[in-house]
C-alpha cells in the first residue's frame, strides 16, 4: 500500500531530484532512476495543486453558479 505524501514532502523530494541532477555526477542509470522519482514527484504535486484549486472554486463559488472574483494584491 502506498503512503501519501504531502505537497511539500513530494516538492521538497522533487527538488533535492533537480539538484541531483544539475550536479552532473550520477551515472546514467542513477540518473534515469533519480529523473524517474522526480517525474512522480511532480504529479503528486499537480494533484495536489489541482485539489487545492478545486477547493478555492468552491469556497468562492457564489449561489448562482458563477465564480466571485477576488483580486488579493488590492486587499494589501
Amino acid at each position: 500500500m502506498a503512503v501519501k505524501k504531502s505537497f511539500e514532502e513530494s516538492l521538497q523530494r522533487l527538488e533535492k531530484a533537480v539538484d541531483q541532477l544539475e550536479t552532473g555526477e550520477l551515472t546514467l542509470e542513477q540518473s534515469l532512476k533519480v529523473f524517474s522519482a522526480g517525474v512522480t514527484h511532480a504529479e503528486s504535486c499537480r494533484k495536489s495543486l489541482n485539489q487545492v484549486e478545486l477547493k478555492v472554486e468552491q469556497l468562492l463559488k457564489q449561489a448562482d453558479g458563477t465564480l466571485k472574483g477576488e483580486n488579493f494584491d488590492e486587499q494589501r
